[in-house]
């Protein structure tokens, strides 16, 4: 299957939007408690940082917040991702090798990402609703943290690149 530039283009800026939005949920969560916000408690590597996080959180009347916040993580998660394979489906369908490579590298970033972004948030998730810090989720999360980071930026700076590229060239590029 080969998307179209339209389709994949909908989906990758879809999912620009929806971590803008996402953002602005999360800033709430940034407390004299919790300087770090949800990145604390996303690299949080144990149930101990987790709980202390979390009581912060409920001591300052934000845990609906962190629940809205976790679930708008996770819409983000699902259009960026799916953007992303979208994106790497249509570039490497072009004849040109070096968007076939971008393509390849979008594809494997999106994939990537969705299962570590999610895994993590997930996660995350879980020990919110338990008000209850895990330590096998909370060190899978912190864990898989790294990786979901890198894969959201190659991916966008992956699908930038290529979008200027196509832009830019007089052929297939």
């Amino acid at each position: 299957m080969i998307p179209s530039k339209r389709t994949f283009l909908l989906w990758f800026w879809g999912g620009i939007v929806a971590f803008a939005v996402t953002l602005a949920f999360h800033i709430p969560l940034i407390t004299e408690g919790v300087p770090g916000g949800i990145g604390d408690h996303q690299s949080a590597p144990d149930a101990s940082t987790i709980d202390a996080i979390q009581t912060s959180w409920r001591l300052d009347g934000l845990s609906n917040q962190a629940a809205i916040a976790m679930i708008t993580d996770l819409i983000f998660i699902g259009i960026y991702g799916i953007g992303c394979i979208l994106g790497g489906l249509y570039y490497r369908s072009k004849s040109a090798l070096t968007l076939k490579v971008l393509g390849w590298i979008a594809l494997v970033s999106g994939l990537v990402f969705l299962l570590t972004d999610y895994g993590e948030t997930i996660s995350q998730f879980i020990q919110l609703m338990n008000f209850e810090g895990d330590d096998a989720l909370a060190n899978f999360a912190s864990t898989v943290r790294p990786v979901k980071m890198l894969t959201w930026s190659s991916g966008f700076l992956t699908i930038v690149a290529a979008l200027i590229i196509d832009r830019f060239s007089t052929s297939d590029a």
